[in-house]
């Protein structure tokens, strides 16, 4: 009913209430008295009525505005999203999902664009626990695509020379104290950014030997000295700390496992709270998994991720 039609009825029992002053009975105060609590009580009714209906018709879209959601554009798959800050698992962020979400696309260092996309449904087999949206689009070399309005690549990483000899020694160092002897160091990338906004620089170092040519996931088992790792290199009370983002390392050969490649994709804000995320994709000969990963100084732990694989 619209507000004004609701005005009108509030005030109407005044009108009432003037006829019965105009009455000549002798209790007519007493029933003036009644009439305008009665009116004022309706008044109360109808405009409690109003602020539910509306209560009613907002809520959806306050919710639906604070859920973000996140999808990899390669493949379509639906990590799920973000609210509030928080991570939302993406069979439950699927339900508030719209057709036709606007997403932004990021890559590495660069924002790219934006696209649509469906609704997250099944990848049937052979993953059909895993959801995918089917896109209007996939713009070349975007990594990550995220429904929100604020800028995810706040500060963009600088890709460093992988030569570096204080990095190769911390790869080296690394590999050492997890068993491998004389590690054969062979770096792949290094990024210097900021993660946590506080103006120092943090070192992704990633690092992957699986002693072949190739850079593909090897279908024989790994052989002893083999790795792929993803190592984080910050200052931390004055001293540098090194941290393990993702990855796995062979100090022997190891028939039982199928190795996976681990690399860096991208380094965004998910989530909106100005920190940076990273996001890994790694791949094995018959599957692959992307993982974001919240990298605090005290603890590193994914919080979504997708995969499909035989």
């Amino acid at each position: 009913m619209p507000v004004m039609n609701m005005l009108r009825i509030a005030v109407e029992p005044i009108s009432v209430a003037a006829m019965l002053r105009r009455s000549t009975q002798v209790n007519s105060s007493r029933q003036n008295a009644a009439v305008r609590i009665k009116g004022t009580l309706v008044s109360l009714k109808r405009t409690a009525v109003v602020v539910a209906s509306f209560a009613l018709l907002s809520w959806p879209t306050v919710s639906a505005a604070d859920l973000h959601p996140i999808i990899e554009t390669e493949t379509g798959y639906f990590f799920g999203a973000s609210e509030n800050g928080k991570w939302i698992k993406p069979d439950q962020a699927a339900k508030s999902v719209a057709n036709e979400t606007i997403y932004q696309v990021y890559g590495l260092t660069k924002q790219l664009g934006q696209i649509t996309a469906a609704k997250p449904v099944s990848a049937e087999e052979p993953c059909p626990d895993t959801l995918m949206v089917s896109l209007s689009s996939k713009p070349k070399d975007g990594v990550i695509g995220l429904a929100a309005r604020w800028n995810a690549l706040p500060r963009k990483p600088t890709i460093a020379d992988t030569t570096q000899s204080v990095y190769v020694d911390a790869v080296r160092d690394f590999l050492k104290a997890r068993g491998i002897a004389d590690p054969k160091v062979r770096i792949t990338r290094i990024l210097r950014i900021d993660l946590e906004g506080d103006g120092e620089d943090e070192v992704l170092i990633n690092a992957t030997n699986y002693f072949s040519q190739r850079d593909e996931a090897p279908i024989q088992a790994p052989k002893r000295g083999s790795y792929s790792i993803i190592m984080l290199r910050r200052v931390a009370a004055g001293k540098v700390q090194t941290q393990l983002v993702a990855g796995e390392l062979y100090s022997k050969a190891d028939a039982s496992n199928a190795p996976s490649i681990y690399k860096i994709a991208a380094v965004l804000d998910l989530n909106g709270d100005g920190k940076l995320e990273v996001i890994v994709h790694s791949f094995y000969y018959e599957g692959g998994e992307t993982t974001i990963y919240r990298c605090e100084p005290d603890k590193i732990e994914p919080v979504l991720s997708v995969e499909c694989g035989a």
